[in-house]
């Protein structure tokens, strides 16, 4: 199969950068007027319009006026679950604080009761569904965390679900196993044996069956502290996955730090970062991951992006797609709240959800720019007049068509 793309108001991000640091963020390298061939599933060649060379292809786009850019990289979302949360979103609008519905068995843990009464191939039709609707957005490569499980077999029915999805969908897509999301309540008061059932019971299973690619844990006060985090941590890796961290959403809680010492692919949240946690952060792999949509949902404090980048960090966004704090995929919504509560530039969004996105996967040989032999998951936009429009229109779907594996959706 070959795909032509022809007459590219402006082809973007053609690159070879695998990650983008700080004041880079702000530059996006382009071809004006371009052309670009897929064939079999990955970028073949691109070029000028002046030196289009004669080809043939099995289909042809006429993308005048169009942006052509990498799909987003979303590293870091929980769409497994089995039922929306909107009283929740009541009850905070009434008065009650994230930390308060908690406590009295809600958010986490009201996730955790639906999904254990679901069935797998329901949860997997639901999922299926909202993983249609993100793609037709411009998500072309998706993180997917369990986590509402809770206990082994529901744990795991997740996995097998985020692996089915993985099976019959054109996007990479990672999985991370998130077992310490909350303490269930039949342990809230026996937390060292739910830590040995995850340790014990949990990461052999899931690691014999090759469902879960990275080991994820919700470090926060009230959850999983330091100590915990870092011994399940270092249960993970002895079975091969790699740390990603729930961080320093809620506190100042450590959590950055745990995750630079365990060489974490990435620590995400990052509302309460400080001086010591930049610090960490710079000169090490781990890439700081933010999610505004979850505290613009939640009315939080914003991660302080500029300060970061203005520190050189190799800032990253994802949505945080989950029933609770951030029902929405929708990462062009996703830009708009950066640039406008972050104050992060577009060319900086967009670097973030898509280079540095694919780098928090470990997809960056893959996708997140364009470069001969990377996959060919691709937007072409309607008809806009700058990149800044992406943001700027909020509330509208900027995407024309989704180019997947080089077909057209």
């Amino acid at each position: 199969m070959r795909l032509l793309i022809t007459n590219i108001k402006q082809l973007c991000q053609v690159t070879d950068r695998k990650r983008v640091f700080g004041g880079d963020m702000d530059n996006i390298p382009t071809l004006e007027n371009a052309w670009l061939l897929a064939e079999n599933g990955l970028i073949h060649s691109f070029g000028p319009m002046a030196e289009l060379p004669e080809m043939s292809a099995d289909e042809t786009y006429d993308a005048s006026g169009r942006f052509v850019l990498p799909t987003w990289c979303d590293s870091h979302t929980h769409l497994v679950f089995a039922a929306s949360r909107e009283r929740e979103f009541v009850d905070r609008i009434k008065g009650l604080s994230y930390e308060d519905i908690a406590k009295r068995g809600g958010g986490i843990l009201n996730s955790a009761k639906r999904l254990n009464e679901t069935g797998e191939e329901e949860l997997y039709q639901q999922s299926l569904r909202r993983l249609h609707e993100v793609m037709a957005q411009g998500t072309g490569a998706i993180e997917i965390k369990s986590g509402y499980g809770l206990n082994t077999e529901a744990e795991m029915k997740m996995l097998r679900v985020i692996r089915k999805l993985k099976e019959n969908s054109p996007l990479p897509i990672k999985a991370s196993f998130l077992a310490a999301h909350a303490y269930p309540i039949e342990y809230k008061e026996h937390k060292a044996d739910y830590l040995n059932l995850i340790i014990n019971k949990m990461l052999p299973r899931i690691a014999a069956e090759g469902l879960a690619d990275y080991m994820d844990v919700f470090c926060e006060k009230g959850f999983f502290e330091v100590p915990e985090t870092e011994r399940l941590l270092e249960a993970g890796w002895k079975y091969g996955l790699k740390p990603k961290i729930h961080a320093n959403q809620l506190h100042y809680s450590g959590g950055v730090q745990v995750g630079v010492k365990h060489k974490a692919v990435s620590v995400d949240h990052l509302e309460c970062v400080g001086d010591a946690e930049i610090e960490a952060l710079k000169g090490n792999n781990t890439i700081p991951t933010l999610l505004p949509a979850a505290a613009f949902f939640l009315g939080i404090q914003y991660q302080p992006a500029r300060k970061m980048i203005d520190a050189g960090l190799p800032v990253c966004l994802a949505t945080d797609y989950n029933p609770g704090s951030c029902p929405s995929g929708n990462v062009p919504l996703l830009l708009t709240i950066a640039c406008t509560q972050l104050k992060m530039t577009p060319e900086e969004a967009i670097n973030a959800v898509t280079i540095n996105g694919s780098a928090a996967m470990e997809l960056e040989n893959e996708l997140g720019s364009i470069e001969k032999g990377k996959i060919a998951n691709l937007i072409i936009t309607k008809k806009i007049p700058s990149l800044a429009n992406i943001p700027y229109d909020f509330g509208n779907n900027p995407v024309e068509k989704s180019v997947f594996r080089g077909k057209i959706a």
